[in-house]
């Protein structure tokens, strides 16, 4: 950790007095801090500054930041680009874009590294690099914890990795032919479900160990631009989070039945404008989305707004999704975990830099303090894999 990060975490009484063994109580936050905004939009500038945090969340209303590691990450793409192994012991962090200087300008270029951290060092460190598509965007870890997967938007391809003994070792691509955004497996491993964004469709890989094949004929339509994606605990349901509307307009949550031959949509509901962060609870009763709403729009766009809006829903039958409560949110947040528990929700704000803690109350979002100050804009968020 740079010694300007420590002091700046430590000013904010987030770092840790001591780095705790590693924990399923962990979250990562991926900080990016490359793509800034003004009132015209994004703006790029240089690499050097990006950083991964390691958050403990053993008490859940109050979390301590435990590490931090200088290791590149990127606001493009689902803010699922990283993810814990199931015994908490191993963090994979897919960085999608690198930043080339052209002339004056910064522009982006894909990437292909996903980072290994060794979270039971003390400190946590970056333990290997791995070469995986190109773009890797969303990504997923089994149940087992004995497999990854990453869903490369310009590699139009899912990389295949195998996890042993904290060993991670990359087995091939599967070609997509399609750009892939975000990628879940299924609780039993035999299934994953990836966000085809560009052509509108979740297409189905089968898993047999470290084999993954994909079967065109089983591609399922769904909304505009499916972005993001999870499973309900039981395996029984995805649910695709599309952002495809834009400009205030309503983006929607599509329900599809995993099980079975065919999957396929069994219902469909809008949250609200721009879900691009979702995920669905440990216990598999609720499911989450930081809706962006206008906090990314230009400044002279009818539809900007300053913040965006929490929308908490509770899974029912069928996975129906029934929004119970709503929260507001600062500029562009994106990232969003649980605690193990199901109890608290954790959201970062990019735009804000700093991360918003709720505890849930009968359905109902109630934000527990103040927001809390991040060193770098919060890009992406997760815990372990379950």
């Amino acid at each position: 950790m740079t010694t300007k990060r420590a002091a700046l975490l430590m000013s904010c009484g987030l770092l840790a007095a001591t780095s705790a063994i590693a924990s399923p109580n962990d979250i990562l936050i991926g900080l990016d801090q490359k793509i800034t905004y003004d009132a015209n939009g994004p703006v790029n500038s240089g690499p050097g500054q990006d950083a991964v945090l390691i958050m403990d969340v053993s008490n859940p209303a109050k979390p301590v930041i435990r590490a931090s590691l200088p290791l590149m990450n990127s606001l493009l793409g689902p803010p699922t680009n990283l993810q814990i192994t199931p015994d908490g012991k191993w963090g994979l962090v897919a960085n999608s874009v690198v930043m080339n200087q052209d002339g004056a300008a910064w522009k982006t270029a894909p990437d292909n590294k996903l980072f290994v951290i060794d979270m039971d060092a003390k400190p946590p460190k970056l333990a290997d690099t791995v070469t995986v598509g190109m773009q890797p965007s969303g990504m997923a870890i089994s149940r087992k914890g004995d497999l990854a997967l990453t869903a490369n938007r310009n590699g139009k391809s899912v990389s295949v990795l195998s996890i042993q003994n904290g060993a991670v070792k990359a087995l091939g691509d599967v070609a997509m032919e399609q750009e892939a955004a975000a990628v879940a497996i299924t609780p039993d491993g035999k299934r994953a479900f990836v966000c085809l964004n560009l052509v509108n469709k979740i297409a189905v890989l089968t898993i047999d160990g470290g084999k993954v094949t994909y079967d065109k004929a089983m591609d399922i339509p769904v909304a505009f631009n499916p972005y993001n994606i999870d499973i309900t605990p039981d395996g029984k349901y995805v649910i695709a989070s599309t952002t495809g509307a834009g400009k205030n307009n309503n983006d929607a949550e599509v329900i599809i039945e995993a099980t079975g031959p065919h999957p396929h949509v069994v219902d469909l509901m809008s949250p609200g404008t721009g879900p691009e962060g979702f995920a669905i609870s440990p216990n598999g009763k609720i499911a989450a989305t930081p809706l962006l709403m206008g906090s990314g729009a230009k400044a002279s766009d009818w539809f900007k707004t300053k913040g965006g809006e929490l929308v908490v829903m509770s899974v029912g039958a069928g996975g129906k999704l029934t929004v119970t409560g709503r929260a507001p949110l600062g500029g562009l947040p994106e990232g969003i975990a649980y605690s193990p528990n199901s109890e608290y929700l954790y959201v970062g704000n990019y735009s804000d830099k700093d991360l918003q803690v709720f505890r849930l109350v009968s359905g109902k979002p109630v934000q527990v303090g103040p927001n809390i100050k991040l060193p770098g804009q919060p890009a992406s968020m997760r815990g372990p894999a379950r």
